[in-house]
């Protein structure tokens, strides 16, 4: 034992100069990820899918055929006159966009109404009885889809819904003709901008559902207990084949070596995470739904999703634990924290990202899972609304890990570099541990 004071280590300078890089990497890229995903959506957004439905029925005037819902359509499709600003217009009937709203495709949409024309032609009819009711235009916004997805396609709409208003009281001025001029200086007011906006929840949720972010949250404890389970059952493991203590406040616990190849540790842990899923998955359950009220329509598909969320989670993390060693939960905190957390199209919509998060949007766990509880909450368990493509990916992703995982430690195995602690084999103290 040497006589060196503890404190000394504070001398070491290459002690002070690991962990300054590891520590000052991990402050570098965690700014890089969490505030270049978020810092300008509307600067990165592409293609941003929001409906444009166009009911009107049109009117017959004079003999002349007047449709203001396809002028207004032809306004907003035409690149050549209108500034798309990112937004993917879709033309759709109002069965389509209620479904396309229903699954998450859209951010929101903007309804013509039957109506329209009529209602905007009456504000000039001098032979119409009564009080004419001002045409109207229905932005729907979508919170389940993401609430600054939905932000960004009620600020699109709605500005398009002005200027469509702009139009038709140009409209309504032209065909005024000589008696605009006439018409007192308030009704004019009102000719000019005769479009009243109205705003509706194109998809309505349970008030229990966080506005459309329970299924992120959730998604994120999922993620969050599956690498928690892997660190502990990592180390308890190898507590149990007494290749590590056990401290316990005071107390020192350490347990005879047994002797183990770094594949059977792995598959060690890997049978215990996934046993201990279920009760997990279970406890989370009844976390959210039992004790806290999240809404959740399909209760047993969501136990289920929860289970195998957490398994595939932890299992992934075992594998880079077992292949990268002590910095193996810094590269598990970057991958399913660091990258997962800005590019899970909760905050930021994925078409608001910059290209290369969309990219990691493709693969990352925590995306994938998101989705697939979004469908379980919001959606109805719709496959098509992304509970197809989280099962897949999930199966994915556990294959991937697995075969990384078992690959990689096989690997070590063959090539002697064995977990034997120094104190146990002096005759082995140079080999890699």
């Amino acid at each position: 034992m040497s006589g060196t004071h503890p404190f000394r280590v504070l001398c070491a300078r290459p002690l002070w100069i690991a962990n300054g890089a590891v520590t000052g990497v991990l402050a570098l890229l965690f700014a890089v990820f969490y505030v270049g995903a978020n810092i300008d959506p509307v600067g990165h957004m592409q293609a941003l899918p929001v409906g444009l439905v166009d009911a009107d029925e049109g009117s017959g005037v004079g003999g002349e055929r007047v449709d203001l819902g396809a002028q207004i359509v032809a306004s907003v499709t035409d690149p050549t006159i209108s500034d798309r600003g990112g937004i993917d217009w879709q033309v759709m009937d109002e069965r389509e966009a209620q479904e396309a709203l229903g699954r998450g495709d859209l951010y929101g949409a903007l309804v013509v109404p039957a109506d329209f024309t009529t209602s905007a032609l009456a504000l000039t009819d001098a032979e119409a009885t009564g009080t004419p009711a001002r045409p109207t235009l229905t932005v729907l916004t979508n919170r389940s889809a993401g609430g600054v997805g939905s932000g960004l396609a009620l600020d699109a709409a709605t500005r398009v819904a002005q200027r469509a208003s702009l139009e038709v009281g140009e409209v309504l001025a032209a065909r005024s003709g000589t008696g605009w001029a006439e018409q007192p200086a308030a009704a004019r007011v009102l000719l000019a901008d005769p479009v009243a906006v109205e705003v509706e929840d194109g998809h309505p949720l349970d008030p229990r559902s966080g506005l459309g972010m329970t299924a992120f949250y959730y998604a994120l404890t999922l993620v969050v207990c599956g690498m928690l389970a892997a660190n502990v059952i990592s180390g308890q493991v190898d507590h149990a084949l007494g290749h590590t203590h056990n401290d316990i406040g005071p107390l020192r616990l350490h347990r005879p070596l047994i002797r183990a190849t770094r594949v059977q540790t792995l598959a060690i842990g890997v049978t215990l995470m996934v046993g201990l899923s279920l009760p997990m998955g279970t406890l989370a359950v009844v976390g959210a739904v039992g004790i806290m009220g999240m809404d959740a329509p399909h209760l047993p598909l969501l136990w289920l999703y929860s289970v195998c969320a957490i398994a595939v989670s932890g299992v992934g993390a075992l594998a880079l634990l077992a292949v990268f060693g002590t910095p193996g939960m810094l590269v598990v905190t970057l991958v399913f924290i660091g990258t997962g957390v800005p590019t899970a199209g909760a905050v930021t919509p994925l078409e608001a990202l910059p290209g290369f998060y969309r990219l990691l949007a493709e693969f990352e766990p925590l995306r994938q899972i998101t989705d697939g509880l979004r469908a379980i909450l919001y959606y109805d368990a719709r496959a098509d609304a992304g509970l197809a493509r989280g099962w897949t990916m999930m199966a994915v992703g556990l294959a991937a890990a697995v075969l990384f995982g078992f690959g990689v430690t096989g690997w070590y195995d063959r090539k002697g570099l064995h977990r034997v602690p120094a104190a146990a084999e002096p005759e082995e103290a140079a080999a890699p541990v």
